[in-house]
């Protein structure tokens, strides 16, 4: 690595990383405490198992039909604005559950229907954001840097569990001014949302050569550099935004995608629930769900690390999903709560470590705005099974009464994403030409 890469790759690593780790941590954190609210929600608003899952699934459905026109409009208007506009507006959409006893009463409309509507609302507000700064770190990363990039961004998924359990646990003990722990949980987890919105307003930068905090010679290492990427890809094929919403490759990715999100959800959703079956308190339920993202957090980074020496991605998205498959499966089938808690963690390991390894796939097929489309194609039909997951999981637990029967749906999906993924089609020799550092100056 020459001096002026280093330099760059360092100044645009502690620039934007830490800050999208930030937007990334409290995103996930609104879209997933609503299995923690459900401990007692629930209760409260009336739903069933089956109920719960079904909204909890709909925000998939409002982020699918959102999906590709937001993205599509992030590259129109610049990241800075557009990813702004979708946090705030997911803040004020998350903090109105705390709101939906009041919201009921007032429309005539009842608690489930006020919930439903509401998680569909959710997903239209976040829809774009996930493939929006993915496609946004394709602006500032030569494809040899994605993929322990995408990684350490990701790493916002398990610190948000990590942090944001434990914290959701403590936030159900809570109550006052006319609100029950559940309200004053899903308040005071979107303030966050709101308040990064803006301050993304602030200090995002949409292009390198807009970047004021670079030297010269690093835009212009920057820039160089990706234009040559971009032609190494185009003169293997060119692909048109058309063609990348309709190619088997890119679908057939989106399958995966849809196989490793039905585990990822299906358990995030309903974690909780399964560990307050063990007998413990609301906060024990926050520190114990927190265990699994710990690890999944180590191999995440480990996984992805080692898919860039080798510059090999099918094979290592394959094992992970297959990892995922056998923790979760084999956690359907004990009854030991150590062992299965054991088991989520190491499930957990094979889930989290799958999307730093998975997205500089389609990554390497296409370029420019059939990037943005067929990234945001990928990420939208893939997230179906968030919609599929946790509605299956909260259908299974009411008609059997446990959630072995779930578990192994989940594990099917994993194992099924694995053998999809080995099949995919994509050219080794423009993958790993696309793995290495780029000497351009």
């Amino acid at each position: 690595m020459d001096t002026v890469e280093k330099r760059a790759i360092a100044k645009i690593m502690r620039r934007l990383i830490p800050f999208l780790i930030l937007c990334y941590f409290v995103a996930y954190l609104d879209r997933v405490n609503v299995g923690f609210a459900k401990l007692h929600m629930n209760a409260s608003l009336g739903l069933s198992e089956a109920a719960y899952g079904l909204g909890a699934g709909l925000f998939f459905i409002g982020y699918f039909f959102f999906e590709v026109p937001s993205n599509i409009l992030l590259e129109r208007f610049g990241a800075r604005r557009w990813i702004a506009r979708i946090m705030i507006s997911w803040g004020i959409v998350s903090a109105a559950f705390a709101f939906i006893p009041w919201m009921s009463a007032a429309s005539g409309l009842s608690n489930e229907s006020i919930f439903y509507s509401l998680r569909l609302l959710l997903g239209a507000c976040e829809a774009g954001f996930f493939p929006g700064i993915i496609f946004y770190l394709t602006l500032w990363f030569p494809a040899a840097y994605r993929a322990r990039v995408i990684s350490l961004f990701m790493l916002a998924i398990p610190i948000s569990s990590i942090i944001g359990s434990p914290i959701s646990g403590l936030l159900l003990n809570l109550s006052g001014l006319g609100l029950e722990g559940w309200q004053w949980l899903f308040v005071c987890e979107a303030l966050p949302s709101i308040l990064v919105g803006f301050a993304v307003l602030i200090f995002l930068t949409d292009f390198p050569r807009d970047a004021t905090w670079l030297a010269t010679d690093e835009i212009k290492w920057i820039q160089t550099t990706l234009e040559f990427e971009r032609q190494q890809k185009e003169a293997v094929e060119h692909i048109s935004m058309l063609q990348a919403l309709t190619d088997l490759r890119i679908l057939a990715c989106a399958l995966v995608y849809f196989c490793l999100n039905a585990a990822s959800y299906g358990i995030a959703f309903f974690l909780p629930t399964i560990i307050k079956a063990f007998g413990v308190t609301d906060t024990q339920t926050g520190l114990i769900a927190a265990l699994p993202f710990v690890f999944g957090a180590i191999g995440m980074v480990l996984l992805g690390r080692h898919s860039d020496r080798t510059g090999e991605r099918k094979m290592h998205v394959a094992a992970a999903l297959t990892l995922a498959a056998l923790g979760i499966s084999m956690a359907g089938l004990v009854s030991n709560p150590v062992l299965i808690v054991a088991l989520l963690c190491l499930a957990q390991i094979g889930v989290s470590s799958v999307p730093p390894m998975f997205w500089p796939m389609p990554a390497s097929i296409l370029t420019g705005a059939s990037a943005a489309a067929g990234i945001a194609a990928i990420n939208s039909l893939g997230n179906l099974s968030g919609f599929a997951g946790p509605f299956a999981m909260g259908y299974l637990k009411d008609l059997t009464g446990g959630f072995t029967a779930g578990l192994l749906l989940l594990a099917a999906m994993g194992l099924l994403g694995a053998l999809v993924a080995i099949k995919l089609r994509i050219d080794p020799i423009l993958e790993r030409r696309m793995a290495e550092p780029v000497m351009v100056h």
